[in-house]
């Protein structure tokens, strides 16, 4: 039989206190109020009704979260505008993630709910992750852990160059 060990890392409470909502809204609409710079929380991306950014907990390098400035929880609760918009935004991250790091495919997809994995359930978000064959090593099955061979400033720059400028000149 397998035995799952553990790694402790405490670090991650932070996070994992932040997001149940009781501090002025979920994480994602902390981040946005905060009124800290963009590169300095890693949001890659602002259109008129979401915003891009990179997942400081990322599955792999590049792993983008696309997040409607709206805290909603359901797709069925986005106004048309911000559906069309939202589903945009992803799009130009698969755009800028193929050119600044050229991955074999990706995985594209939403957690509705505590039940669906969602760890942030009352903030819908779009998770957009780069994937490479072999890009899962022996790390995650040997030790539940991630190696992720970029920093986040350096994956942040990679990316906001290669973002496309949209019709209406944002970018």
């Amino acid at each position: 039989m397998n035995r799952v060990e553990i790694l402790w890392n405490g670090w991650r409470n932070d996070y994992v206190k932040s997001s149940n909502g009781s501090q002025g809204g979920s994480v994602f609409t902390r981040l946005i109020n905060s009124g800290e710079p963009d590169r300095s929380v890693f949001i890659v991306h602002r259109s008129h009704t979401c915003f891009a950014v990179l997942n400081i907990y990322p599955y792999s390098t590049g792993h983008l979260l696309v997040v409607p400035y709206r805290e909603v929880a359901a797709t069925d609760e986005l106004t048309s505008e911000e559906l069309v918009d939202l589903w945009s935004v992803v799009n130009d991250g698969v755009v800028a993630l193929r050119s600044s790091h050229a991955p074999e495919g990706f995985n594209i997809g939403i957690n509705m709910g505590k039940p669906a994995g969602g760890s942030v359930a009352e903030h819908l978000h779009v998770h957009v992750v780069p994937r490479w064959t072999g890009d899962s090593n022996f790390m995650t099955a040997v030790a539940q852990t991630r190696t992720i061979p970029e920093a986040l400033d350096v994956t942040y720059d990679r990316v906001k160059h290669e973002w496309p400028v949209t019709r209406d000149g944002i970018g």
